[in-house]
């Protein structure tokens, strides 16, 4: 198959109409659904209409531990309501007929049956993908298994079914997929049955924990969920031929799988391939690295505090770590810190390249995980690295907390999941026993609600393992933890002093100079200076000595609850008046 992000020129031709309405001087129906090579072209436009490698990488732009220089307007009170032309995109559903269009009619006698039901396969494996990120927005939504006809005026007025009823469909699909894709794995850029095992946890993971955690009063218990999630994780650890990379170097076994051009096949289970000779290049460096086209995204203090020392122990229980500067609060740390950000001793372009105060960064910690590190990637669409969207790692995740979930996850479940990522990130103790004590930073500042010690560190191990790979806003909604987007403080690195130069990687070189915005000072040449205070400025200091950014933007989770869902956009509902809105909206 081809790569994720190709679009056959064919599946163009088959976006909005029936096959039958096309001249057959382009393609018949038979052309398409009674010949492998056409069920081959028509399946591959649903990759891009799925999903995308920017989504991934720009998808944590709204978090708690992500600081930017504009508010979501999701999260500003008033300023999100069902009129906003966003939603006319989420509502969309052509894909969905589309794929449909594929299962109705892959019915060719010219066809052995495993090869159509390796393509039907393929088009509900999309199909549970995209009625999983409706159910995550809307919740209950209307289900549709099949191509509408003009006359079927009455599915189009009627309310929308119950998540229950879709996800239960979804499930099916998902098994189907499983049992009949006959694909392999290939290149890791095109779905095949472990692909299928892998969406199901993270789809069942979901929505376990969202009907636990929001108290759901449906047909099928949460626990039912978490089961589906341990046995598809269960059945890919034990069978499939995924496992966690492990470089040559272990400082870089993980950022390896985000910067390397071809999907590294031993871990990425699913991923977006881009070629410069076909000029099908990704815009991840100018995302994360231009003061302009990307939201500037920084990662605040409280975040990285929850990443461990290399020891095990947690890196608030070192004394007086509130007053570490940069330098000496990255040394000893799980090796996926300078993986994740601008650590002392990172270079680009072979240079010593310490966190960009001038243009980028507002806290301190500047991400890398996707970008390049030579510099000419910078201004445009010219990345050719391969962007992951499925890894063996987060099949660990989904497996270890479904399991911990349903209260049967033990050391040896440890050891292979949490233990083992940790183990990979150069962590050396606590690896293979599970952990007793509760940690009061972790549970303070991010899961007030949470007493189990090991419930408490997945959760840790979750958002330092997938941090920047779009699942954190989903995993807010369905812990329930959704004011933490508007609670937890967008701070960063400690500065001991003002208006006196500072050496951020102790290189001899002074980096950057922090002033009292009120008060001019002079250049120094090769110094980044950076107001704070003063007026207008929303750069300020925290009264322990930290950088504060956006103190004054407002952020808001309201009390209700509402924004665990999307609204109903008025455009669907003047169409439709018996869908009905969601709560709040």
């Amino acid at each position: 198959m081809k790569k994720i992000l190709y679009l056959p020129v064919l599946a163009l031709l088959f976006t909005s109409c029936e096959l039958k309405e096309l001249p057959k001087s382009e393609a018949t129906e038979e052309d398409i659904f009674g010949s492998e090579k056409g069920l081959k072209n028509y399946s591959n436009s649903f990759y891009r209409n799925i999903t995308s490698g920017s989504d991934a990488y720009k998808g944590d732009a709204m978090t708690d531990y992500s600081a930017v220089n504009r508010v979501n307007d999701f999260i500003i009170e008033g300023a999100y309501s069902r009129e906003v032309d966003e939603l006319k995109t989420l509502w969309t559903w052509t894909t969905l007929r589309n794929i449909n269009q594929l299962i109705a009619k892959c019915t060719s006698p010219n066809l052995s049956e495993s090869v159509k039901n390796n393509y039907i396969g393929l088009a509900r494996f999309f199909r549970a993908w995209f009625y999983y990120d409706k159910v995550v927005r809307f919740g209950d939504v209307p289900w549709v298994d099949h191509p509408l006809a003009v006359d079927e005026t009455d599915i189009l007025k009627a309310p929308r079914d119950s998540r229950e009823v879709v996800m239960k469909h979804i499930m099916e699909d998902l098994d189907f997929a499983y049992q009949h894709i006959t694909d392999a794995p290939g290149d890791g850029t095109t779905v095949n049955k472990w692909t299928a095992l892998g969406l199901k946890t993270r789809i069942a993971l979901f929505e376990g924990t969202f009907r636990k955690y929001h108290k759901l009063n449906l047909a099928t218990q949460p626990e039912a969920f978490f089961q589906e999630a341990v046995e598809a994780g269960k059945l890919l650890m034990e069978t499939g031929p995924f496992s966690l990379n492990i470089a040559s170097d272990p400082k870089n076994s993980q950022r390896e799988l985000f910067i390397s051009e071809q999907p590294v096949k031993k871990e990425v289970m699913l991923a977006v391939a881009f070629n410069k000779n076909q000029a099908l290049m990704n815009d991840a460096n100018w995302w994360w690295t231009s003061a302009t086209y990307g939201p500037r995204l920084s990662l605040v203090r409280p975040f990285i505090n929850t990443i461990l020392n290399s020891d095990g122990s947690s890196y608030t229980d070192r004394p007086n770590f509130e007053k570490e500067e940069f330098y000496d609060e990255c040394q000893n740390r799980d090796l996926r810190l300078a993986q994740l950000i601008r650590t002392p001793g990172y270079k680009r372009g072979g240079k010593a390249a310490p966190p960009n105060f001038a243009s980028y960064t507002y806290t301190g910690y500047q991400p890398i995980k996707y970008t390049l590190d030579d510099p000419y990637y910078d201004n445009g669409g010219f990345n050719t690295n391969a962007v992951p969207l499925m890894r063996y790692a987060e099949v660990l995740l989904n497996y270890a907390e479904a399991k911990q979930e349903l209260g049967t996850f033990n050391a040896a479940d440890w050891s292979k999941t949490i233990g083992a990522l940790r183990q990979r990130a150069g962590i050396v103790n606590g690896v293979s026993a599970l952990p007793t004590k509760v940690d009061s930073y972790l549970k303070n500042t991010f899961f007030p609600t949470v007493d189990n010690p090991v419930l408490l560190e997945i959760r840790r191990e979750r958002q330092i393992e997938l941090a920047l790979e779009g699942f954190r806003f989903n995993d807010l909604k369905r812990w329930k933890s959704g004011d933490l987007m508007a609670n937890v403080q967008w701070t960063g690195i400690y500065i001991p002093t003002l208006d006196k130069p500072m050496d951020l990687d102790r290189d001899g070189t002074a980096d950057v100079l922090f002033y009292d915005g009120s008060k001019p000072i002079p250049a120094i040449e090769g110094v980044t200076k950076v107001a704070v205070g003063g007026a207008n400025n929303s750069q300020t200091m925290t009264g322990d000595n930290h950088l504060q950014w956006g103190k004054t933007m407002s952020r808001k989770w309201y009390d209700n609850g509402k924004q665990y869902l999307y609204p109903i956009p008025s455009s669907a509902l003047v169409l439709n008046n018996q869908l009905g809105q969601n709560p709040g909206w």
